[in-house]
């Protein structure tokens, strides 16, 4: 039998009852909220009484596009992010190979930002891999890094070393997946890291040419309680209706999002491989790489539809969200714009999207999936996207306000590894987007890891990511040093710590980030660093 506990003397994060400070949950499901005079009385009522000590009780964060084997390698130290220059990347790859065996794996260098962008000659990497074989992956995954004797390893031999994109990265990773024997490990590690940073549901973004069906089949075997719920996208191209319907049944009962996620349209910015209307600026002549045509966009999009299953696509670049669409007007043609519509097709990432092209994915009712920490890391007069870009069309980017007060459908993840998992690092950078323009408040933000991210979902539970009574007890319990209704608007006041209008406050995130002190899924807690309570 599950315990019931009181929360009390912190603030509670509800619409239904801005100025509570005290919460009682009873099982799996939130019983009540209030103040604390009424607390008091509910203190002889339960097993559990919990001193918030003015901390924040709020939705815990949901991430809508994640990679946990990935991650979870990352956070085992196969991160080569601190990496400055090519020399201390050479010191990372050696650092790194003293713990590996056959080969070297890492990930997460991005030379943008460098001083000089020059890379490690492969001599020299392969001298400070200790001779092995290395694989090392550009921060955005979409490139990397191999030299001769990894690719002999992998009997791929045929393949040019050096930097690898398109169809030899995809090569090289598919080998790969089939060295790598304890993703389960990784995925773990991953998972309770997500527990310790608030989240209590994660989307796996999966597909051949990232772990594989596999790691993926693992990851999905993983059901206990005390870890965060696992939904996944698997990003598999179909042709047909039956095979669309074949390869989502193959797949545990709920677990399955999508047919998409990762299916790439594009590539990415950083390694040239986004799809552009007009050249690179720092690669004339270059637009980037198209993985997929609008013809087989159209026929994944109508076999999904037929049998009721979301697609979903990877797409940057401007001209690959322009095959996108003109894949749904084909689509259309064939079954009809309301049809289309009811499955709720989602797209990853959109960075580069224009008015006229807002009002097309409102058309077909796509809802999007979007890094606001992508701004953070590239962003800005001196960013990786200028380089590539020039000023026009990067100032533009990752317009997160008009895709709002459009009504395009958006949720707000991380692509972790690629960026930090931390729900109020997502936060802040939407409250504080490069372009003036893009920014939205911190409850737009907020919402967008919450509840609307249950929603895209399609959670039926109304309550969800709310703490409302009868909402399923799934939340968070933060420090909070200072709470504010925030506007990103520069022409008034930043944010109003006056409660009476009835909003509920969020923490303010421009100098501090909450640390999370307790995560609890459906009343179960994942993760704990709260003090010891008091039994009643």
């Amino acid at each position: 039998m599950m315990a019931k506990t009181l929360y009390r003397n912190g603030s509670i994060y509800s619409a239904a009852d801005p100025f509570a400070t005290a919460m009682v949950v009873d099982g799996d499901t939130i019983a009540w909220l209030g103040g604390e005079d009424a607390a008091e009385r509910h203190a002889g009522t339960v097993d559990e009484v919990v001193d918030l000590n003015g901390g924040l009780v709020a939705p815990a964060f949901v991430e809508s596009h994640t990679h946990l084997a990935a991650l979870g390698r990352t956070l085992s130290g196969a991160d080569l992010g601190a990496a400055s220059s090519a020399t201390s990347l050479l010191s990372l790859v050696a650092e790194h190979a003293q713990n590996s065996t056959n080969m070297v794996l890492a990930q997460g260098w991005d030379n943008s930002d460098w001083a000089n962008q020059q890379l490690p000659a492969e001599t020299d990497l392969t001298s400070a891999a200790g001779g092995r074989g290395y694989y090392l992956a550009r921060r955005d995954v979409h490139s990397a890094l191999v030299n001769q004797e990894l690719l002999d390893l992998l009997d791929l031999g045929h393949l040019s070393s050096g930097t690898i994109a398109g169809a030899d990265h995809d090569a090289v990773r598919e080998a790969l997946t089939k060295t790598q024997k304890a993703e389960q490990e990784y995925q773990r590690l991953a998972l309770e890291h997500y527990a310790s940073r608030g989240f209590a549901s994660v989307v796996e973004m999966a597909a051949p040419h990232l772990e594989g069906r596999e790691a993926l089949d693992q990851l999905l075997s993983i059901d206990s309680s005390k870890l965060p719920q696992v939904y996944a996208y698997w990003g598999e191209l179909v042709a047909d209706a039956d095979h669309a319907q074949e390869l989502a049944a193959s797949f545990p009962a709920g677990k399955l999002l999508g047919l998409g996620g990762d299916l790439r349209v594009d590539g990415s910015l950083g390694s040239h491989t986004a799809y552009l209307r007009e050249d690179y600026s720092d690669k004339p002549g270059q637009r980037g790489t198209l993985y997929l045509n609008r013809e087989e966009i159209a026929a994944h999009l109508v076999a999904c539809n037929s049998r009721g299953i979301q697609a979903s696509f990877h797409v940057i670049g401007d001209g690959a969200l322009d095959e996108v669409l003109a894949g749904f007007d084909l689509a259309a043609e064939q079954i009809g714009i309301a049809k289309l519509q009811m499955c709720r097709h989602r797209l990853e990432h959109v960075e580069m999207v224009d008015e006229a092209t807002r009002a097309r994915l409102l058309q077909y009712a796509i809802m999007v999936s979007m890094q606001p920490v992508f701004d953070q890391a590239w962003g800005g007069s001196n960013g990786m996207y200028i380089q590539r870009l020039g000023e026009e069309r990067a100032a533009s980017m990752n317009n997160l306000s008009a895709m709002l007060s459009s009504g395009v459908p958006m949720v707000l993840g991380s692509d972790a590894p690629v960026t930090e998992v931390d729900g109020w690092q997502v936060v802040r950078a939407g409250m504080n987007m490069n372009n003036t323009d893009a920014r939205i408040s911190a409850r737009a933000a907020f919402l967008a890891q919450t509840r609307s991210t249950y929603r895209a979902m399609g959670e039926m539970n109304p309550y969800a990511g709310q703490l409302v009574i009868g909402a399923p007890a799934t939340f968070a319990v933060w420090t909070a040093s200072e709470l504010a209704v925030q506007t990103p608007d520069v022409r008034i006041s930043s944010w109003s710590t006056d409660a009476r209008a009835g909003t509920p406050m969020l923490p303010v995130v421009d100098q501090e980030i909450p640390q999370c002190l307790r995560t609890v899924r459906a009343g179960v807690t994942l993760f704990n660093a709260l003090e010891p309570s008091e039994s009643a």
